[in-house]
């Protein structure tokens, strides 16, 4: 026997019906399970600050930020002045035999000078203004006292002086050290245009004039 198309309907919406329901019912459930674990918190809470009572927050320290060191600069005065100061060393080991005249009073001119520059600094053409006696100095010693003597001389604008090296009567062996060494040194100064071994009335092989630039030649 056939189910008539009513009937059928009735049944549908008696099944949706009952499933409405179910679902609600579920709702229900959940919302209360929520509210009972809400009521669980607050209570725990109040219970919490029951006991712990009145609380003040921490007054923190005021956050300081660590200054970033900043590189250091580059010492370019240093590496200017250590340059300048390797320009004007000297050096004991320095070739200059063949830089000096072969005459008996072993004679030095800058290239480009004259012959009769040598000539005028023997005659005393030039006043002498200032002189360094490197009588009892050791090597190390008698040379930075010529370099420092010559920047002296420089910056006075002196243009010509004597440096006294002494003849070697009180060294070993009676060898004059420094009056090679001190030739040599003089050679490869910038400032040195030439240099004679003194006349005799003006301490002979125990001395040298020297003339720096900026004389009138």
């Amino acid at each position: 026997m056939a189910t008539k198309p009513g009937r059928k309907s009735l049944a549908d919406l008696k099944s949706l019906k009952q499933e409405l329901e179910e679902q609600r019912r579920v709702d229900e459930a959940r919302a209360r399970e929520a509210a009972r674990a809400a009521e669980e918190a607050r209570k725990a809470a109040a219970e919490f600050r029951s006991l712990v009572g009145a609380v003040k927050p921490l007054k923190l320290a005021p956050r300081v930020e660590k200054p970033v060191a900043a590189p250091a600069p580059f010492p370019f005065k240093r590496w200017e002045d250590d340059k300048q100061v390797l320009k004007e060393s000297i050096s004991d080991e320095y070739g200059a035999d063949w830089l000096i005249e072969t005459d008996e009073t072993l004679s030095y001119r800058r290239q480009g000078l004259g012959h009769d520059v040598v000539r005028k600094l023997r005659r005393g053409q030039w006043t002498i203004q200032s002189q360094l006696d490197l009588h009892g100095y050791r090597v190390d010693e008698a040379r930075e006292a010529l370099a420092e003597f010559l920047r002296g001389c420089v910056k006075m604008e002196f243009r010509c002086v004597r440096v006294i090296h002494g003849k070697g009567l009180g060294s070993v062996n009676r060898t004059p050290v420094l009056k090679e060494k001190v030739r040599r040194w003089l050679v490869q100064k910038e400032e040195v245009l030439a240099f004679v071994e003194a006349p005799p009335n003006d301490g002979g092989a125990g001395v040298v004039l020297v003339l720096l630039k900026g004389a009138r030649v």
